[in-house]
């Protein structure tokens, strides 16, 4: 019941959240370009620069939601114990430190909220200076970045999934303000034959839906063109990436689905 009443928050705040559109970006011309396949479910090759990049939106901000009763507290601001490598704790924020980190458990069709911030004081170029992901069950990756001013191909721009598909809006606060996701996954299924089910994501930036149920492809890659593997894990780690920037992290849960 708790997990059916949540969804059915996160999709009425998506559906309530009266945004502004304040106009589409433009890669900048400095950035560079790479020869990369065609993406066979878009018009569109990995990574292109000149893809047209979600429309800016003003949202509320982060969404700071409790955790329910039944979710798993992934860090609660005071220690990293769910999680394999011991990042920095300071002032109640998990920082991004060196080698990603992995939560000891294993996790497949889940709910996840995350809380993050890139430091108002860092120098953003591109994929450089604001990046982390969150890689659903080791491989299926959440981007995290700094797309509030910063310009990069819009299929590697915050809350895309990485490589694939871009979200639908641009709904980033400015550098240092936090930011909220909020994510619905279910797990591919197999079965002998193979890859029965592919994956799907619904994502929450800010409170505004930016993925809607959307098929994820494969798992999440750099530059190359993603298909399912013939073996699939029923459950693997979540996965907090180390892009050598020190994002921020606060408020993080999760909730398994059945």
């Amino acid at each position: 019941m708790m997990r059916n009443t949540l969804l059915m928050v996160f999709l009425l705040l998506s559906m309530a959240d009266s945004v502004s559109v304040q106009g589409k970006e433009k890669p900048s011309q400095k950035q560079q370009k790479y020869h990369t396949q065609k993406q066979p479910w878009s018009e569109y090759t990995v990574h292109q620069m000149d893809r047209p990049h979600p429309v800016k939106v003003q949202s509320a901000g982060a969404l700071c939601i409790k955790p329910p009763k039944d979710a798993l507290v992934l860090f609660d601001g005071t220690n990293t114990d769910a999680f394999t490598v011991a990042w920095t704790v300071k002032d109640g924020l998990m920082i991004a430190s060196p080698r990603s980190t992995r939560t000891k458990k294993s996790f497949g069709s889940c709910t996840l909220h995350v809380e993050w911030r890139v430091p108002a004081d860092r120098k953003v170029d591109g994929q450089n200076g604001g990046n982390s992901g969150i890689f659903l069950m080791d491989c299926y990756e959440i981007q995290i970045q700094e797309s509030h001013t910063n310009v990069t191909y819009a299929d590697g721009q915050a809350a895309a999934i990485y490589g694939q598909t871009p979200p639908s809006v641009n709904a980033s606060v400015p550098q240092g303000e936090w930011q909220s996701y909020d994510i619905i996954f279910e797990a591919p299924v197999y079965g002998e034959a193979g890859l029965e089910k592919p994956a799907y994501v619904t994502v929450l930036h800010n409170g505004v839906k930016v993925h809607d149920r959307q098929e994820i492809y494969g798992p999440t890659k750099h530059k190359v063109v993603t298909s399912y593997p013939a073996k699939h894990p029923e459950k693997a780690p979540i996965r907090f990436q180390w892009h050598q920037d020190p994002i921020e992290f606060r408020n993080i849960w999760v909730i398994e689905n059945h």
